[in-house]
């Protein structure tokens, strides 16, 4: 009796986390429509998943960022894929705008903003 209560509560406990997962992920961001923004007007990001200046930028946007178009530079083995040796990316973050400028580093929100003319949430 006692394994099927702990098999029961492992089940609830479980199902909450995931539950807890799908809200968090799937809840309306702060920043979408600012992100949604910025990638329509041709601005993109590339970056690697090894990067923590690539994670902070990411960390801005919170649920968000699934709007930003994003190209991921980085093979499993942590060598530059092919795509970005030939868009001639040197380091990570990179944007990249529609006029073909490109600015290095982590960008705060109100320089996207500039950058694009999108007009950040208050």
């Amino acid at each position: 009796m006692k394994i099927n209560q702990t098999y029961i509560l492992a089940g609830i406990v479980a199902a909450l986390a995931i539950i807890a997962f799908v809200v968090l992920t799937m809840s309306p961001g702060k920043y979408d429509d600012f992100a949604k923004c910025v990638s329509e007007r041709g601005a993109k990001m590339y970056g690697a998943y090894w990067c923590p200046h690539c994670k902070e930028q990411k960390a801005m946007f919170g649920n968000s960022w699934k709007y930003i178009d994003y190209v991921e530079c980085s093979a499993s083995d942590g060598s530059q894929l092919q795509l970005c040796k030939d868009a001639g990316i040197l380091g990570y973050p990179t944007w990249e705008f529609k006029n073909g400028s490109r600015e290095s580093g982590s960008l705060s929100l109100e320089e996207l903003a500039r950058a694009t003319s999108c007009e950040l949430p208050s």
